[in-house]
C-alpha cells in the first residue's frame, strides 16, 4: 500500500464500492481497503429489493432513494450484471391514508383495493440486484478505471491516512468499533431460497403480525423472508424460523409450494439508531479529511448510489 491515492475507501460492501466508483467517475484516484473479499460480504445476503425498510422519513434519504431508483433503472435497462426492474405489490392491512413518505422516489407508484384480510396495494417497479455478480461487477469498474480493490483489514482508521489525505468510513458493523459510535447496531436478517417456479413480480406483506413477509424472485431462485432482530448477534442456523418464513411466503403466494427449498442465508444489518451517518470530520490524523458512511441497515442496496453521489461531495470538497 505503499502507492498514495487521493481517496481511499475502507469497507468493501455495497456501500463502499458504489462510493469508490463515483469517487472516480469525478476524478480522484481511489483505493478500497476491504475487509472481505466482496462476496463474503454482509452485502451478499441481501435480499437488495429497492425499499427504504425500517428507514425514518427524511429529506436526505428520500433524495438518496430516488437518485438510486433511477440510477438502477438506468442499469437495468443497460444490462448491467445482475440488475432487474420489476414490477412490485405491497399488501397492506392497516388503513390506507395516502401514499408512503417515499413514494415519491419510484416514480410511478399507485394505490389501489385489495382483498381483506388487507385493506389497499401498492403496485410500483422496484429494482433488484443479485449481489454476487453485482459486487464483482462494482470491484471491476474501480479496477478497471485505475483504482485498486484491497485485501485488509483496518483496525483504526488511522491507518488508512498512510494510504490517502481523505478516508471514506464504510466499514457497516464495525464503524460502531472504529469510530466509537455507540449507536450502532446489528439487526439480524433471516432469509430461505427456493427455485423459482416462473415468478416475475415482487410481493411484500407489508403488516404481517407474524414477521415481515416478502417474497423476491430472482433468475433461478427465490428470496423468502424474512426477520427484523435488533441486537441480535447469532447467524448460526434456526430450523424453526426457516419452516415458518417458508409457511408465510406460501400462504402469500401458494405457485411456491412445491418449489424445492437451495438453502438459507442469514446476516447482521449494519443498522443505526438516529439513521445513516453519511459526514465529514474535516479534522482528521495529520489535517486528513475523515468521511462517514455507515449505518444504512435494511436499505443499504435503496440508499447506495444516492448516497455514493453525497460522499463524494463530502469527500472531495475544496
Amino acid at each position: 500500500m505503499t502507492d498514495r491515492a487521493d481517496v481511499v475507501v475502507v469497507g468493501g460492501g455495497i456501500i463502499g464500492l458504489t462510493a469508490a466508483v463515483t469517487l472516480q467517475e469525478r476524478g480522484a484516484r481511489v483505493t478500497v481497503l476491504a475487509a472481505d473479499d466482496p462476496a463474503d460480504t454482509v452485502s451478499t445476503v441481501a435480499a437488495a429489493v429497492w425499499y427504504p425498510t425500517h428507514t425514518d422519513e427524511d429529506p436526505r434519504v428520500l433524495r438518496w432513494a430516488g437518485e438510486t431508483h433511477a440510477e438502477l433503472g438506468r442499469q437495468a435497462g443497460a444490462g448491467v450484471p445482475g440488475v432487474v426492474a420489476r414490477p412490485t405489490r405491497m399488501l397492506l392491512r392497516h388503513r390506507y391514508g395516502g401514499p408512503p413518505w417515499w413514494a415519491a422516489a419510484t416514480g410511478d407508484l399507485v394505490a389501489g383495493p385489495a382483498e381483506p384480510p388487507y385493506t389497499a396495494v401498492l403496485r410500483f417497479t422496484a429494482p433488484t440486484v443479485e449481489m454476487t455478480p453485482y459486487l464483482g461487477w462494482l470491484a471491476e469498474r474501480v479496477t478497471a478505471g485505475g483504482g485498486r480493490v484491497l485485501r485488509h483489514r483496518v483496525r483504526d482508521l488511522a491507518e488508512a491516512f498512510d494510504v490517502a489525505p481523505t478516508v471514506v468510513n464504510a466499514t457497516g458493523l464495525a464503524a460502531g468499533r472504529l469510530a466509537a459510535d455507540p449507536a450502532v447496531h446489528p439487526v439480524r436478517g433471516h432469509t430461505v431460497l427456493v427455485a423459482n417456479p416462473g415468478l416475475t413480480t415482487s410481493i411484500r406483506d407489508e403488516d404481517d403480525p407474524a414477521g415481515i413477509t416478502y417474497v423476491h424472485p430472482r433468475r433461478h431462485d427465490v428470496v423468502l423472508g424474512g426477520t427484523y432482530q435488533p441486537g441480535v448477534w447469532d447467524t448460526g442456523p434456526d430450523p424453526a424460523t426457516a419452516a415458518a418464513i417458508r409457511r408465510r411466503c406460501v400462504a402469500l403466494v401458494p405457485e411456491l409450494a412445491d418449489a424445492p427449498v437451495l438453502g438459507e442465508r442469514i446476516g447482521l444489518r449494519p443498522a443505526r439508531h438516529g439513521g445513516p451517518r453519511v459526514a465529514v470530520e474535516p479534522a482528521g490524523p495529520a489535517g486528513g479529511r475523515l468521511v462517514h458512511a455507515y449505518g444504512h441497515g435494511g436499505a443499504g442496496v435503496t440508499l447506495s448510489w444516492g448516497c455514493a453521489a453525497e460522499v463524494a461531495r463530502l469527500a472531495l470538497a475544496g
